[in-house]
């Protein structure tokens, strides 16, 4: 068996295949996984890595092994998967190591309706019953079908967000050689869009570039066809197609936060007043446009686990993260970056403005990105930081999430955040920054980084 201690993360599962992650730690995952959540009936999906078919089957054994009957819908995005949850009322698995190389295949797991299965809620019990051997069955053993649900996955979308109406645009797709070559086409089909696609062949060696668009090298062959193509926007995917970035008709790229304000104001449109969520990492435009335009703005932790569970907990209609995972309460409160996507091309087709002239009132500070350091001592590098700041006059400190040190500005002296949280499995600090200008921010992000470096 591979690595079971090693590869349950926080929200998922994930590791080296077969080295930690293979075919019998799947088994036992599927068997614990029906002792754990008592399914008696699950739906699978599997991305277009090489061993996540095998891996799926694997899981399927020790499930039906237990009883349990399953659905495979074969090749899916992760939040195909949610809507197979959601609209079958059925707990539900997907087979991706979304983002990361090649060589890494996972898991992310879910109770009915798309509800998630963390550390706290079922996968810490999974991992310890997949370590400790799952008890025997003896039970009839359960069967396993196939079933198609990627027209209606699409047909779904596209009864959430109407593109009827819209002009005519040119958009530029780039897949990454992820599932997005497999969704978009069904998605998009009909509706008014010449798409120019690129690496939309299934390939989950990566052959182009990895499907990580949060890395903006991962966005370079984006940016230049979306100039080369002249179109109005250009879209990426990453490799389970769960998360959606953005670039403008100038080839720039479109920060997460400013998608995030973009949707909580069309969501609001539609429910006026309704609570919006935003991870703390978010820009402070995002608030600010929410509560512009009569919503209410509810900060949570970075983590979509905290997300989707403050969006049940208050009925949000909408939730954004900075990593560009964008949540919808009409679609079981999950998330989808191809729904994010239609709320865009929506937005810009209803109108005859470019993508940046749009965006431009969204666009209101400065931003650093997330930045790691490497640091043996992660809570004395916070310490240090806080000593620094604490004594100034204005600056306030909050523990939400990692430490987070706000400026409100002072007469002359332009306000900014910043926050610092430890990598949960890494020796890393990330820092994040935000400022009402970029001399400011910068200045900022430098000194920060000089204390934690410092050491």
């Amino acid at each position: 068996m591979g690595n079971p201690a090693k590869i349950f993360k926080a929200y998922d599962v994930r590791g080296v295949v077969p080295e930690e992650f293979d075919e019998a730690t799947a088994e036992a995952a599927g068997a614990a996984f029906v002792r754990v959540t008592g399914a008696t009936e699950i739906v699978t999906a599997h991305d277009m890595r090489a061993s996540s078919v095998p891996l799926a089957a694997a899981f399927a054994r020790g499930a039906t092994a237990q009883g349990a009957d399953v659905i495979e819908a074969g090749l899916g995005s992760t939040d195909l998967l949610y809507y197979a949850s959601g609209v079958l009322d059925l707990p539900g698995v997907m087979f991706t190591a979304s983002h990361n190389p090649a060589r890494y295949n996972g898991m992310k797991m879910c109770t009915a309706g798309a509800r998630p299965i963390g550390q706290d809620t079922g996968l810490r019990d999974i991992r310890d019953l997949v370590i400790a051997g799952v008890p025997g069955f003896d039970g009839p053993r359960g069967s396993v079908r196939s079933r198609d649900l990627l027209q209606g996955y699409a047909d779904h979308l596209n009864g959430l967000v109407d593109l009827g109406g819209i002009r005519p645009l040119k958009v530029v797709v780039d897949a990454g050689n992820g599932m997005g070559g497999h969704t978009v086409p069904a998605v998009l089909a009909g509706l008014p869009l010449t798409v120019v696609p690129l690496y939309f062949e299934l390939d989950g060696t990566f052959p182009h570039h990895e499907a990580n668009p949060i890395e903006p090298e991962n966005l370079r062959d984006l940016q230049k066809a979306v100039l080369e193509h002249g179109a109005d926007l250009g879209l990426a995917f990453d490799g389970d197609a769960d998360r959606c970035f953005a670039v403008d008709e100038r080839g720039e790229i479109v920060s997460p936060s400013a998608i995030t304000a973009l949707v909580a104001e069309r969501e609001l449109a539609k429910h006026p007043g309704a609570n919006i969520v935003h991870n703390l990492i978010t820009s402070l435009a995002v608030p600010e446009v929410i509560r512009e335009n009569g919503g209410t703005p509810i900060r949570t932790r970075v983590g979509h686990s905290f997300i989707k569970k403050t969006m049940a907990d208050t009925g949000a209609v909408f939730g954004g993260e900075h990593s560009a995972h964008f949540y919808f309460r009409d679609f079981w409160f999950a998330d989808s970056g191809m729904l994010a996507a239609l709320h865009v091309l929506a937005a810009l087709g209803e109108q005859d403005g470019t993508l940046s002239a749009l965006l431009k009132s969204y666009d209101r500070y400065a931003a650093s990105g997330e930045i790691n350091s490497e640091v043996a001592d992660q809570e004395a590098a916070v310490a240090r930081v806080r000593a620094v700041f604490a004594g100034r006059d204005g600056v306030s400190i909050d523990e939400l999430d990692g430490t987070t040190f706000t400026f409100s500005g002072a007469g002359s002296h332009p306000g900014w955040w910043f926050n610092l949280r430890a990598s949960n499995t890494e020796p890393l600090l990330r820092l994040n920054a935000e400022a009402t200008d970029a001399t400011t921010m910068a200045a900022l992000r430098d000194e920060v980084l000089a204390i934690v470096r410092g050491g």
